[in-house]
């Protein structure tokens, strides 16, 4: 693998996704392989089964894989925060560790950012989801409200494959929640969103380790406190410097 300066990096939140770690790698590499210089920073967020081990045995063979791992866990936001602030590349692009996200749409969300002169997020945009129908209802009444508040224009927040560039999401305020409302945030720095239509997946193995009524009221306060963000957005200055 080369060592030279990657110019992405793809950032993947995990907690307890042993079983998940060598068959997404793999299939990372083989959408990216021979396309960019890049590199994969897994966010280790508190796992207590075998995920560090798995990571550090794939190491040993991959030069371009980093593992940055949470004492404790601190939830999907806080791992996709550490990853992107620990990323070398210019694009970061994002999937969850359980396999539902494809790889395979990497390229095309990668590519929309790159081609993209204003464009500060390439979303995806889940079709066909493999969720229980319950949790499909809850995404589709979550999706709902956000969108008649914040006119974000994004059918789909909850989806984990995502690609932006570092210095726009660095931009961004930061507090647990931030990955659902990317798009409106983005939005709110004056750049466009593309967007790219993904097909989900089961998931391989395991249980999902991030709920929805653990975080459910918690996401009404975050919606507003996006809403009022976004109220209080004064333009950027047009700033210039002086010499003498």
């Amino acid at each position: 693998m080369s060592s030279s300066q990657p110019s992405v990096s793809i950032v993947v939140p995990v907690r307890n996704e042993a079983d998940n770690i060598a068959p997404l790698i793999e299939e990372i590499t083989a959408a990216l392989d021979g396309r960019w210089v890049y590199e994969i920073v897994y966010v280790n967020d508190g796992s207590t089964d075998a995920t560090g081990d798995r990571l550090v045995a794939i190491m040993t063979q991959r030069d371009n894989l980093r593992q940055l791992r949470h004492a404790r866990s601190g939830g999907q936001s806080a791992a996709v925060r550490s990853g992107v602030r620990a990323a070398r590349g210019a694009i970061v692009a994002t999937l969850d560790g359980d396999g539902q996200n494809n790889p395979a749409f990497l390229p095309d969300l990668i590519a929309a950012v790159e081609k993209g002169a204003n464009v500060g997020l390439a979303a995806g945009q889940r079709v066909g989801r493999k969720d229980t129908g319950f949790k499909k209802f809850q995404s589709r009444v979550a999706n709902g409200v956000r969108n008649g508040i914040l006119k974000d224009g994004t059918r789909d927040t909850g989806c984990g494959l995502k690609a932006f560039r570092r210095e726009v999401f660095l931009m961004m305020p930061y507090f647990d929640g931030l990955h659902r409302f990317l798009p409106a945030l983005v939005r709110r720095e004056g750049f466009d969103i593309a967007y790219v239509d993904v097909i989900d997946r089961p998931r391989r193995s395991g249980v999902s380790n991030y709920g929805f009524f653990d975080r459910l009221w918690i996401g009404i306060m975050d919606l507003a406190g996006v809403w009022w963000l976004i109220r209080r957005k004064k333009p950027t200055p047009d700033v210039t410097e002086v010499k003498a």
